[in-house]
């Protein structure tokens, strides 16, 4: 598109279906890979990526001519498709429904992608419910209690 000029930073957050924790350390960088590759074929830049075992993080700078719902819609379906073909997790592996998407500008740049890569610091203290309501609150995104990440239980 001639003469269109953006500059569009998207976080992502998303996270296993029943967010069960089956990413595991020793696939998880492999995984992150497969992501960017996936996020560069369409159009975008991967500025930082990290999680936890049971979700993720993504900071793109994304391209206008793809909306952020394709995008997830790609990513987390070749993702999936990918784990599963590896066989990385002994049930079949799915993402869960939906995703958090926050705009940010570029002076938030830097302290955004310190907080992604702190991620497995930051959720000793914080469980990944509280994190994503306070972006909600943060961002002032009403939302249905119903479909907000319940507490994991204890025997799952």
């Amino acid at each position: 598109m001639a003469n269109t000029y953006t500059q569009l930073f998207i976080q992502f957050v998303f996270a296993v279906q029943n967010r069960r924790c089956s990413i595991k350390l020793n696939w998880e960088d492999d995984l992150y890979k497969y992501i960017n590759g996936i996020i560069l074929k369409n159009g975008h830049k991967l500025y930082c990526i990290n999680g936890m075992p049971d979700h993720i993080h993504i900071l793109v700078s994304m391209n206008p001519t793809q909306s952020p719902s394709d995008l997830m819609y790609h990513v987390k379906r070749s993702s999936s498709m990918w784990i599963n073909k590896h066989k990385l997790t002994k049930v079949h592996f799915s993402w869960q429904d939906g995703f958090g998407a926050f705009s940010l500008g570029k002076a938030q740049l830097q302290e955004k992608i310190r907080y992604i890569e702190n991620q497995k610091e930051h959720h000793k203290v914080v469980s990944f419910r509280e994190e994503y309501v306070r972006f909600l609150e943060e961002y002032d995104i009403q939302y249905d209690e119903r479909y907000i990440f319940k507490p994991l239980d204890e025997n799952e």
